[in-house]
């Protein structure tokens, strides 16, 4: 069973040890694969009004963070940003921190909900967005440095959640 809470400070050592990864990996997030430990800290809980972890069996495997887009006449429609641990890829924490994170847009005023940069390589990510009704809006060619791949396209993905 998957719980869903805000995350607190006491969290933040296995919110790295989830981060870091794939920070450093370079293939799906955008921040340096060089961010410190702070700078992070900074980036995924200082930057965004609420950022939420996912447990299961009392371990933290997992964590996003729910923020609007733009400031001002864009502040209508949010985004949002996740990552699950490793060792519980596949388990479904991921469409779980997904549909939570809608609930929660929603229950904030939420208009809907975009991702700016959903990586084109990172295919499990993008299905299951689109299973969860995201489209992709838009292609940005060569818009992410892959660690690995290169410039890759990224995808912006939309999903209208009230009307």
């Amino acid at each position: 069973m998957i719980t869903i809470r805000k995350i607190e400070a006491r969290d933040w050592p296995s919110v790295w040890q989830i981060i870091e990864p794939v920070f450093r990996a370079g293939e799906t997030c955008a921040y340096s694969p060089d961010i410190s430990e702070a700078d992070a800290r900074k980036a995924w809980i200082d930057a965004h009004p609420a950022t939420y972890v996912a447990e299961s069996e009392g371990a933290i495997v997992g964590t996003y963070y729910l923020k609007p887009n733009q400031p001002g006449l864009g502040s209508h429609v949010c985004n949002a940003g996740y990552i699950v641990g490793e060792p519980a890829r596949g388990q479904g924490v991921a469409t779980a921190m997904c549909e939570h994170s809608q609930s929660e847009a929603k229950r904030m005023g939420f208009r809907a909900m975009q991702f700016n940069i959903v990586v084109s390589t990172n295919e499990t990510a993008v299905r299951l967005w689109q299973k969860l009704g995201f489209e992709i809006v838009g292609r940005v060619p060569g818009a992410f440095k892959h660690s690995k791949l290169g410039f890759v396209d990224a995808f912006v993905m939309y999903k209208q959640l009230r009307t």
